[in-house]
């Protein structure tokens, strides 16, 4: 993507990666898995993963990584979106648009109808993570091809 990106877009490309997790990451992985319901497959992903960072695919996407998911549970707590224990999930990323991506305790992904957690109103992207990873992928290969990676 990067290589063609300057020649299609006229500005250098800006950063986009997939980076590993460090020993840090990892840790913070451990503690988040210990302090929250966090999804199993949300784990597991944090133990290999650091973030994802793609600011170039549309307006961007990132998955942020597990020590800023720690540091805005600590200010902010979880996310509610409903009247139960079912309904609160961890902000675990965002789109370059202000949309925000929400982990819920059942592993489904969520995203903001607006760039506001205040009264958030969330809706459903993906049934678990593998599949929202799949929908990002997505995106980078819509945006590969035609340099526009949908809405998600």
């Amino acid at each position: 993507m990067t290589g063609e990106f300057e020649h299609r877009h006229g500005l250098t490309p800006g950063t986009n990666q997939v980076r590993p997790a460090d020993h840090d990451d990892q840790a913070a992985a451990r503690t988040l898995a210990q302090v929250t319901p966090t999804p199993a497959d949300l784990a597991t992903f944090y133990e290999s993963i650091g973030d994802v960072t793609w600011e170039d695919v549309g307006n961007g996407y990132f998955l942020n990584p597990a020590g800023d998911l720690l540091l805005r549970l600590q200010e902010y707590g979880v996310v509610d979106f409903g009247t139960d224990e079912k309904s609160r999930g961890l902000v675990i990323g965002s789109n370059g648009g202000g949309l925000i991506y929400v982990a819920g305790p059942d592993g489904a992904v969520y995203r903001t109808r607006t760039a506001s957690l205040d009264e958030a109103e969330l809706d459903k992207v993906a049934d678990d993570l593998r599949q929202f990873l799949e929908l990002l992928e997505r995106a980078l290969t819509r945006f590969n091809a035609d340099g526009d990676p949908g809405y998600l």
